[in-house]
């Protein structure tokens, strides 16, 4: 890859890029724009433009898809000289694993889960640890919902509170980093907080001033068509939203039945509406409705080099408790202090637990994200097409109905944002769930048909 159009053939037009924005913080001719499916990708501000090679290293650096650096690379750099440091294959380093919630003020009922996001900024703030937390707020810009901010109060860090299935970039914020000195905390996703440390090891600006990386597991990162369509179906028309809540708490249901509400112009007067998610076309998770493709082809689950990683604890033994409780991997020593100072002083109601708990938190996204990377690194091997290099090696070695099921989820992939493009320009909402329905169909016809096979292996089993 030895000029842009290299490089950014095999990685845009491909899907392979996360859009964070870290080739927009990398090289002044990058912006970051939406494209019609509601998806962040880079684009030139001068198309005449000559990159030199160092500028074009600096790119291929600043990448995931084509960093020479993985995950393992920067999170060794980090973490592995802390000590009483632990390592597991699945979860990266690790010094503490609890599942719980924070018990203090109302950081649990403002969150999606425990509240322990917005608590541990708060915490870094109230201790002198950082000056400005990055955060995703409401949007105060014209065509988007939610946007990074910065922020220096309470206030400002509450604002980010809640998860956001919408896409978002960092190359403004990060850009505003480097302009003004101090220390800065961010929140994102897995893809965000890798490509910042791949951005700190070649500038030692954003090196020397993020001193904080807090990550969310994401199952896989949303277009705006998704919030766009959930509204749509609650009778708020494509271009009437004016706010989401993705994960509203419901008080009388288990933590993951959460419901979304929604607020915008009906019939040209603003209503709020409140639907549980689990009525709304789209809800299921495993068929990607509305998935950024380049979240197929990451192998990190945890997020490996962030400090610590948030999760919902997606545990039998927690979903009963409607205010929701997170997952926590701590691989800070500072983290470390503050969290063991919550438990000491009752902020923290927490359980320690083992790394097979945590794995069982987020057993389906492991098999999809990371076990199962191999098949659809081998679908491109096979097909002799240009793919990252994952620490996942390309094979075909899951069952029949395994390999089933990504094929189909590929198929909801390719097909979902043509046909919502097709019901917006026919202003039927109806024309897309019909379409949808039937790839929905079809999926759990796979499913089914997986669980007769595995009720047929027990019966023979106990037979025998």
């Amino acid at each position: 890859m030895n000029n842009f159009t290299d490089i950014y053939d095999k990685v845009v037009k491909n899907k392979y890029d996360f859009g964070t924005g870290s080739w927009a913080v990398a090289n002044n001719n990058i912006e970051m724009k939406f494209d019609k499916n509601g998806e962040y990708h880079p684009y030139q501000k001068n198309n005449e433009y000559q990159y030199t090679e160092d500028e074009i290293n600096k790119l291929k650096q600043a990448c995931l898809s084509t960093s020479d650096l993985n995950e393992s690379d920067i999170a060794k750099k980090l973490f592995s000289q802390v000590k009483g440091i632990k390592y597991d294959d699945d979860l990266g380093y690790y010094s503490d694993l609890y599942v719980g919630h924070v018990n203090e003020r109302d950081f649990r009922s403002n969150g999606s889960s425990g509240g322990f996001g917005t608590w541990i900024l708060a915490q870094l703030l109230k201790n002198d640890e950082i000056d400005f937390v990055i955060n995703v707020a409401e949007s105060k810009t014209d065509g988007k919902l939610f946007e990074y901010i910065i922020s220096d109060t309470l206030e400002g860090v509450k604002s980010g509170a809640k998860t956001k299935y919408y896409p978002v970039e960092f190359s403004e914020v990060i850009n505003m980093l480097k302009k003004n000195p101090g220390r800065y905390a961010i929140v994102g996703l897995p893809s965000f907080i890798m490509e910042l440390r791949l951005l700190a090891e070649i500038d030692p600006i954003i090196k020397d001033r993020l001193k904080f990386t807090v990550v969310l597991v994401c199952g896989h990162q949303k277009s705006t068509k998704f919030a766009e369509f959930l509204a749509w179906q609650c009778g708020i028309k494509p271009g009437d939203l004016e706010k989401i809540n993705f994960r509203k708490k419901q008080d009388n249901y288990s933590a993951d039945r959460y419901a979304i509400e929604v607020t915008g112009k009906v019939a040209g007067k603003e209503q709020t509406i409140v639907r549980e998610m689990r009525d709304l076309v789209g809800n299921d998770w495993g068929q990607g409705f509305f998935k950024v493709r380049a979240s197929d082809f990451t192998d990190d689950v945890m997020n490996e080099t962030a400090d610590i990683t948030l999760g919902d604890a997606w545990l039998p033994e927690y979903t009963q408790d409607s205010k929701g409780n997170n997952i926590v991997i701590v691989r800070n020593p500072i983290i470390k202090k503050i969290i063991s100072n919550g438990i000491r002083d009752n902020k923290l109601m927490v359980d320690a637990v083992d790394d097979k708990t945590i794995y069982r938190s987020q057993a389906s996204h492991f098999k999809h994200t990371k076990y199962e990377l191999a098949y659809r690194l081998f679908k491109k091997q096979k097909n002799q097409e240009w793919y990252p290099q994952k620490r996942i090696k390309p094979g075909s070695h899951i069952s029949w109905t395994r390999k089933r099921i990504q094929d189909q989820r590929e198929t909801i992939y390719l097909n979902i944002p043509k046909y919502y493009q097709e019901a917006l320009s026919k202003n039927d909402i109806q024309y897309f769930i019909n379409k949808a329905n039937k790839l929905s169909m079809k999926y759990k016809r796979i499913y089914l048909g997986k669980r007769i096979i595995s009720k047929l292996q027990r019966m023979l089993h106990l037979k025998n």
